[in-house]
């Protein structure tokens, strides 16, 4: 369900990660063959971009002042389809924040906070350009570029904000044969705006196409290899560029990683499980306070009494003083928002406290720091590229409602709180006009650097097992491991962690592989 959204700090641009896998993809587990290059894109034996791509691949980035702090912006171009370079283009939109010093620059580094849907340049001029640690912003260009169909970068497009309202509180735990057809008529019509108002770019939003995009972008900054740091689904994206340009990579960070050689429903399952992880360590933590709106007897009976808020919120829904009222659908989003960062848990338990007293407000609010809703009623397109990207990575979960009803057992055996809201949002991709061209597979990447993956061992969003799979599955992997809390580790107040991350970034020494922190 996540994807997520806010990048006014870094908790909030992690939270939108956890969009990365609702509502996406089914097919089988068992691994699968990477999809073969399309035509026109450049070799990685010969290491040497096709005569159809040299035009893309000898720009020059022309800089200016984004009117941001010391940041400046530009654009540059890609082919919207790289099975016909020679056809119509987009423009990536670019930003950096130039090394401060003192030390000599190491070129450029890259960073993706996730989603997919997520702003790499929001993320850039809002949290990395400016909180990444001291050491490294002196000896690298910090640099975001928007993937494809993201923010500034030929976006996505499907609902006005008013219908963005409508589909966030239709009921994502259908009681009856009429609440399903509700529920699969609001994916339908999501599906079709997307269509309507995007059907052009929709079938080239990939993460193959988005990682080939990146290469450009490296060789129009002028480095010869890819440094990269990319979080939560941005490791997907990171793993991807590795597994197409095994001989450029430089030194890359998947910090939050995705198991790329899942099928969707099993990702989605599997995400599912790591929120019940979350909420688990947030009910502990909860009941040891001196006020918990769960009540204090227990984190069985905590989460008990979640479960029971979240029933009544669907029978009744709570005011929140304006026209939206709290039913459990935006109840469990602003819920699950808080489980991407521990620092706001206790803004979820003032939040519970209200909307149990019958004020909503404050638990609406989470709800759409995670859709990324304006106050003006608006929305980023943050949950439509993340259905966009998703539906076409990988095939859907579900065929349709029966299969629905029959996984629903297996989600709530993941997570009694999550389990069934989880499952039935990984229906929205059943209904994508746009057929996926992705599959599971695993990716290893022969003849690539050492690639550092970070786990979290209690991260909601990407479960800690899912690091552990995609360093076993990279030739050159080396595993870090953080032991806690939240979603993604680099920056968010380990030193230990920090360090071996600066220390490979900068020295190009790599972690040990098994290395663990806390």
């Amino acid at each position: 369900m996540d994807s997520r959204r806010l990048f006014r700090t870094s908790a909030t641009a992690l939270a939108a990660a956890g969009l990365i896998l609702s509502g996406c993809t089914g097919g089988s587990d068992a691994a699968a063959p990477a999809p073969p290059a399309r035509s026109g894109a450049p070799s990685a034996a010969s290491g040497a971009p096709s005569a159809a791509l040299q035009k893309y691949y000898a720009q020059k980035v022309s800089w200016r002042d984004c009117g941001v702090a010391d940041f400046q912006c530009a654009t540059v171009r890609a082919p919207l389809d790289y099975a016909k370079p020679e056809g119509d283009q987009i423009d990536l939109a670019v930003s950096r924040v130039k090394a401060t010093g003192p030390g000599k620059r190491l070129g450029s580094l890259l960073v993706n906070p996730g989603g997919p849907g997520g702003s790499s340049v929001g993320y850039l001029q809002g949290y990395a350009g400016i909180g990444y640690p001291a050491p490294v912003r002196a000896r690298y260009d910090i640099v975001g570029v928007d993937p494809r169909g993201v923010a500034r970068s030929a976006p996505v497009e499907c609902l006005t904000g008013p219908q963005m309202d409508t589909f966030t509180q239709v009921d994502v735990t259908p009681d009856s044969a009429a609440e399903k057809k509700v529920l699969e008529a609001a994916y339908r019509d999501f599906a079709g705006a997307c269509e309507k108002r995007s059907g052009k770019v929709l079938p080239h939003v990939s993460t193959v196409e988005a990682a080939r995009d990146m290469d450009i972008v490296r060789a129009a900054l002028g480095d010869k290899k890819l440094t990269y740091v990319g979080a939560s689904y941005g490791t997907f994206l990171g793993a991807t560029y590795a597994e197409l340009f095994p001989q450029r990579v430089g030194r890359l960070v998947l910090d939050g990683a995705m198991d790329p050689s899942l099928s969707a429903e099993n990702l989605n399952r599997e995400q599912t499980e790591g929120f019940q992880t979350a909420i688990k360590a947030f009910a502990a933590d909860c009941v040891k306070q001196a006020e918990c709106p769960l009540g204090k007897e227990s984190v069985p009976a905590a989460l008990a009494n979640l479960q029971r808020f979240f029933r009544e919120t669907d029978a009744k829904p709570v005011p929140t003083g304006e026209s939206r009222q709290l039913g459990e659908s935006l109840a469990t989003t602003g819920v699950i928002t808080a489980m991407y960062d521990e620092a706001a848990w206790p803004q979820l338990r003032e939040a519970l406290s209200r909307a149990m007293g019958g004020d909503g407000s404050s638990l609406l609010a989470l709800a759409d720091s995670y859709y990324e809703r304006e106050p003006d009623g608006s929305y980023a397109n943050l949950m439509f590229a993340n259905a966009a990207v998703n539906c076409l990575d990988l095939p859907p979960a579900f065929s349709g409602p029966a299969a629905v009803d029959g996984a629903v057992a297996s989600f709530e055996k993941a997570s009694p709180v999550f389990g069934r809201n989880l499952a039935w949002a990984a229906l929205n991709c059943t209904y994508w006009p746009t057929p996926a061209t992705g599959r599971p597979h695993r990716i290893t990447a022969e003849g690539a650097a050492p690639i550092v993956v970070v786990g979290t061992t209690r991260d909601p969003a990407t479960p800690y097992k899912w690091a552990q799979s995609l360093a076993g599955q990279l030739s050159s992997g080396t595993l870090l491991t953080y032991e806690g809390d939240g979603h993604t580790a680099y920056g968010r107040g380990s030193d230990c962690i920090d360090t071996a991350i600066n220390t490979y970034l900068l020295e190009g020494t790599a972690p040990k592989d098994g290395k663990r922190c806390s």
